[in-house]
């Protein structure tokens, strides 16, 4: 009599939640300040990563090599009405993640994408989360009212993703303070609030 031998249960994927931008050009900031929006709101399980990319550029490479999945909020040129929430999944990201730059300062990832793939490890799932920018020249300037009023939904896009992926996503207990995702006073409450009392609370 044969025995069958059991089957090997797949490995967990590794996931990396990423925000990408420099929020020290308005609109340029809403990859980091939706990620960090997701970090304040959600609890995620060991296998995923939420890391505030900002404008580390190729030093993220070895961040997208040690994951197997990957989910990026940016700011993204579509050429659509600003504000506007665009989705692009899989083999369709490459064509958004730099073919236009949108300013000097612009931290472009599909550099990264292409380093991680020459090195043997594009992620085998892959999403992008873009936002259509308003501003991008306004030095030292907040997120513009039209950017900064998709972010929530940015976010539940993100979750969506992340349990179709079977993750187990969690939302925080009300008044539950997360550990920061960003130092040195440049998170939302301490860079983004000023003199802005009746910002969105992210």
């Amino acid at each position: 009599m044969t025995v069958p031998c059991p089957l090997e249960s797949e490995p967990t994927p590794r996931i990396l939640v990423l925000g990408i931008g420099n929020i020290l050009w308005a609109d340029e900031g809403f990859g980091v300040r939706a990620v960090e929006a997701f970090h304040k709101a959600y609890e995620v399980p060991e296998n995923v990563t939420v890391l505030d990319g900002g404008t580390q550029g190729l030093y993220l490479v070895q961040f997208v090599n040690e994951h197997d999945r990957l989910i990026v909020f940016d700011a993204i040129d579509y050429g659509l009405e600003p504000g506007t929430m665009k989705i692009v999944e899989d083999d369709e990201v490459p064509k958004f993640t730099g073919a236009k730059k949108m300013s000097l300062h612009q931290t472009g990832f599909q550099e990264v994408l292409s380093a991680a793939d020459l090195m043997g490890h594009y992620p085998e799932r892959l999403a992008l989360i873009g936002c259509q920018p308003l501003d991008l020249e306004d030095w030292g300037g907040s997120l513009t009212q039209p950017v900064r009023a998709v972010i929530p939904a940015a976010i539940g896009t993100a979750v969506r993703i992340l349990r179709d992926w079977g993750v187990p996503v969690t939302a925080r207990p009300e008044g539950a303070v997360a550990p920061p995702l960003l130092e040195n006073d440049i998170d939302f409450d301490n860079y983004e609030r000023r003199g802005e009392p009746a910002a969105l609370n992210l």
